[in-house]
């Protein structure tokens, strides 16, 4: 479905560019041709102003020299002479755009033969009147040749006249139909480019529509699997909470096991050794250091189990308390490491379970610096706040990268776990060369309530 909104916007994407196209192709092509046009008109405008100039200076030249000659004055003479000079360059121009159009070119012919005729006339008049013959230019200047020149070159500036305005209404003919065509491609194009933006706009909003239930889809398994991941780690910590508790209790149970079996065994042993050295003699070396040695083995049994029972189950938090656990815990790690413990131990009032968490990190912790950290000197705190108790254990050992930590490395893992399942918070701070700070943070009123 999606692919087919995509093929569609496609297409509407490709008729929008191609009435794009269109409107500019036509857009140009009608700049060109009323370019063309206008450029025509324009050179048909001048023609007739060149038309009408040549008209004008042969009326200066020969107002001029009628002056000059009824008046004998010189300054009538110089319009004549500048109208003269001007009549040359504007036949001049002419003749080059008449030469470019045989049709014209025959009624310009005939013009410029009549203008030669009358500019030498009035040259003609002009010689006889310097010559003094006054008769003879009067003669030139009223008879009806004159007049007939005059006649002649107005007849033919009016038909050239004639032409180019019929050649001025098709240049703005021209340009009409090329506006009119401009408009009628440019609205059909349009109206194309309306089509294809309205199919573009319909279809854009099917796929967004589209794209809006795909989200919703996905949102929707994404929920799904994520209830399913939080059902099942709710499910993995509960086992994970149980099977610790069932490891507290088998280790309470071997603990009392030791106690009661291997306690009553190791005590009877040692009943019994006492009992054959009040009855044999041990004067002889041999004898009494093989009963001696007995005893101090049977001491060294009954204080590893002990010492063993204590870490199975510590019958000191149960019988003591935690803070004097903790210290009992921290003086006997640092008598067997030879490591200097410092304790600063609060009073805190926590359920047996979340005393038995404290222990195990504290516990923990103390293994994990004795095994690997090197340390010289440990700081173990307990505050107790009003709303959490903080426990932190610190090292100056070699410390380690925490972003190469394994998540099961050090036994941080069942930690993390112990803290948690209290409702608190875990967090492991070390650097090479400046030791290793672990901090839990256990909330009062998860235990409380």
């Amino acid at each position: 479905m999606r692919w087919i909104h995509l093929r569609k916007i496609a297409i509407s994407l490709v008729i929008a560019i191609i009435a794009a196209v269109l409107m500019a192709s036509i857009n140009e092509a009608g700049y060109v041709r009323s370019m063309t046009a206008l450029d025509t008109l324009t050179q048909t405008q001048n023609t007739r102003a060149k038309i009408n100039q040549l008209m004008q200076q042969i009326l200066d030249a020969e107002t001029g020299l009628r002056g000059y000659l009824l008046t004998g004055e010189d300054r009538y003479l110089d319009p004549y002479t500048d109208a003269t000079l001007a009549i040359n360059g504007t036949m001049d121009e002419l003749r080059k755009i008449f030469i470019l159009n045989p049709s014209d070119l025959a009624t310009f012919s005939p013009l410029a033969r009549h203008v030669e005729r009358k500019m030498s006339e009035m040259e003609l008049s002009l010689r006889l009147y310097r010559q003094g013959n006054n008769d003879a230019w009067r003669f030139v200047m009223f008879t009806d040749v004159g007049m007939e020149n005059m006649d002649a070159i107005r007849g033919y500036s009016k038909m050239l006249l004639a032409g180019i305005e019929k050649q001025s209404e098709r240049d703005v003919n021209d340009i009409e139909h090329t506006l009119a065509l401009s408009r009628i491609g440019i609205a059909t194009v349009t109206v194309l480019g309306i089509l294809g933006f309205f199919m573009y706009l319909r279809q854009a909003h099917l796929l967004q529509l589209a794209n809006q239930r795909e989200q919703e889809i996905q949102r929707d398994e994404r929920n799904r699997l994520e209830e399913i991941v939080r059902e099942r780690t709710a499910t993995l910590t509960e086992l994970a909470t149980h099977l610790q508790q069932v490891r507290e209790d088998e280790r309470g149970h071997l603990a009392r096991e030791l106690h009661d079996e291997l306690g009553s065994l190791l005590t009877a042993a040692k009943l019994d050794v006492a009992r054959l050295k009040s009855k044999i003699d041990i004067s002889a070396p041999e004898v009494g250091e093989r009963i001696t040695h007995l005893i101090a083995t049977l001491n060294s049994g009954i204080a590893l189990k002990r010492r063993i029972i204590e870490d199975l189950r510590p019958s000191s938090l149960s019988n003591l308390g935690l803070t004097t656990a903790l210290e009992i815990l921290t003086r006997e790690f640092a008598e067997r490491s030879g490591i200097d413990v410092e304790s600063i131990l609060e009073q805190v009032d926590l359920p047996e379970s979340t005393q038995l968490t404290v222990y195990r990190v504290v516990q923990e912790s103390l293994t994990n610096i004795g095994k690997y950290a090197r340390a010289q000197h440990v700081m173990v705190t307990v505050h107790n706040y009003p709303t959490y108790v903080a426990v932190q254990i610190q090292d100056d050992g070699d410390g380690f990268e925490t972003a190469s930590m394994r998540p099961n490395s050090h036994g941080l893992a069942g930690m993390r776990h112990r803290v948690e399942a209290a409702g608190g918070r875990l967090t492991v701070s070390s650097q090479i060369g400046k030791g290793t700070t672990i901090s839990a943070v256990i909330p009062l009123s998860t235990q409380l309530a």
